[in-house]
């Protein structure tokens, strides 16, 4: 796929109105004391810099479009405003903010933008017709440009108004951040250096299913850790205690479990916990030899032997893929088993990919996430992708779905 990915070089942008949809949707920061509302965290902004950067060295006037939340109509709590304000100081150079998304106003104010200028619309949320990608919006939408430019890999995995359906009226193209999402998880699909080794993570088994099995078939290595990992453990018939296991994950536990007994990769599972009493996440830990949780019990990291297990296979591999912590790393007494893993693959020579918001920020919380080869700003999409699901915002970018039009 990243091969027929249409790119922002095979667009002549000078001087024409670019419609950029990027991933703006970043924490925000109220001051108790009532001033403004600010960018918490500007990671997602920075990740488009090199796109916009590119796009107004060449001329492009540029009209950026992202959403921001999950607002009911327009709300000023989720204003792009401080996202404006955020992307002016990172450039050196104003953003002026749209009133709405559409209308007359603001089609006249792209209109007005001179080369390297830059107008943010309004929080795309903020009109229903987006999630829905409404014809009508798409239409609109298509009025403030004259080119369009996807640079949103998060949100390639639904089919929206300014994700897929502005691309099919627009000339259009992949950004660089969107260029770079696919070619590195199209390499992990299709040519990985050996043995390639995915560590998932995180709650639901039933979230992750697809990936889960799809690794089966992909990687030399599959390791689970977090709350993950008790589905399995119960699956084959070990107690888990208070820990988190809905009934509905046991079931897929044991769909993986067939499948892994016929798999030519290996499938690991932790060999120790550590443990906290049942609703006492604040407590001292308990490390578990083994995974055999006591009633009133719950697991909340994996345990030291795993860590060191885990972090061994990293050290050897070709390639890595981590998605979701292996425990509350966020409580002190909770991260050793995040951190090792953390540690364990800013530290190998192999070439390693970590998605997942939580699991980006275990990263940065513990100052790795510089040595890391790749970083993913997708979470669901990079998931969906890895499973072999067509994502629509990139699809609607491919030579063939250009071609098609």
């Amino acid at each position: 796929m990243a091969d027929s990915l249409r790119t922002i070089d095979e667009l002549d942008v000078e001087g024409r109105r670019v419609l950029l949809r990027a991933d703006f949707n970043v924490p925000l920061h109220r001051p108790r004391s009532g001033g403004p509302i600010e960018v918490a965290d500007d990671t997602r902004i920075r990740a488009a810099l090199e796109t916009i950067a590119d796009l107004r060295a060449r001329g492009a006037r540029l009209v950026l479009v992202s959403h921001l939340g999950r607002p009911k109509g327009p709300d000023p709590a989720l204003s792009m405003r401080p996202v404006a304000d955020r992307l002016a100081e990172l450039t050196g150079a104003p953003v002026l903010l749209a009133p709405a998304v559409t209308g007359p106003e603001v089609v006249a104010l792209s209109e007005r933008l001179a080369s390297g200028e830059m107008l943010m619309l309004e929080n795309i949320r903020y009109e229903p017709g987006e999630t829905r990608n409404d014809p009508e919006l798409v239409s609109a939408l298509a009025e403030l440009a004259d080119l369009y430019v996807n640079d949103a890999f998060g949100t390639a995995h639904r089919a929206h108004a300014s994700t897929e359906g502005i691309a099919h009226r627009l000339p259009s193209a992949a950004g660089r951040l969107m260029e770079r999402e696919v070619s590195t998880l199209q390499a992990i699909v299709e040519r990985a250096d050996r043995p390639l080794v995915a560590i998932l993570g995180g709650a639901k088994v039933t979230d992750k299913i697809g990936v889960v099995e799809r690794f089966l078939e992909l990687a030399d290595l599959l390791c689970i850790g977090g709350a993950m990992c008790f589905p399995f453990l119960a699956a084959q018939g070990h107690r888990v205690g208070a820990s988190l296991c809905p009934e509905e994950d046991v079931a897929s536990a044991r769909r993986v479990l067939a499948a892994a007994a016929g798999s030519s990769c290996r499938f690991e599972l932790p060999i120790d916990l550590s443990l906290a009493p049942e609703g006492q996440d604040e407590a001292s830990r308990r490390v578990l030899d083994g995974v055999e949780v006591p009633d009133g019990w719950s697991g909340l990291d994996i345990g030291p032997r795993t860590s060191a297990r885990y972090a061994g296979e990293i050290a050897a591999a070709g390639t890595v893929f981590w998605n979701g912590p292996m425990g509350r790393f966020e409580l002190e007494q909770f991260a050793a088993g995040t951190r090792a893993v953390a540690e364990a693959v800013a530290a190998t020579p192999a070439r390693t990919v970590v998605g997942g918001g939580e699991t980006v920020e275990a990263m940065r919380s513990f100052g790795l996430e510089d040595r890391v080869t790749h970083l993913s700003t997708g979470g669901g999409a990079t998931l969906e992708f890895l499973e072999g699901r067509e994502l629509p915002g990139v699809h609607a970018l491919t030579i063939t779905a250009v071609s098609a039009r």
